[in-house]
């Protein structure tokens, strides 16, 4: 993952809201910011902020 994108993740991140942020386990923040391939289970606890394509 290049640069720029690390930086548009953490900025994705960090406009999560605050509950949000704090119902991720630090395995799954770990994924939001670096992975591939998300697991189903983060999909699922971000359900309302992704955009289906």
């Amino acid at each position: 993952m290049d640069k720029k994108a690390k930086k548009e993740r953490q900025a994705a991140f960090d406009s999560l809201p605050q509950a949000i942020k704090e119902n991720l386990t630090p395995e799954e923040k770990q994924l939001f910011l670096t992975a591939d391939i998300w697991p189903e289970t983060l999909f699922e606890k971000l359900e309302e902020f992704l955009i289906k394509e």
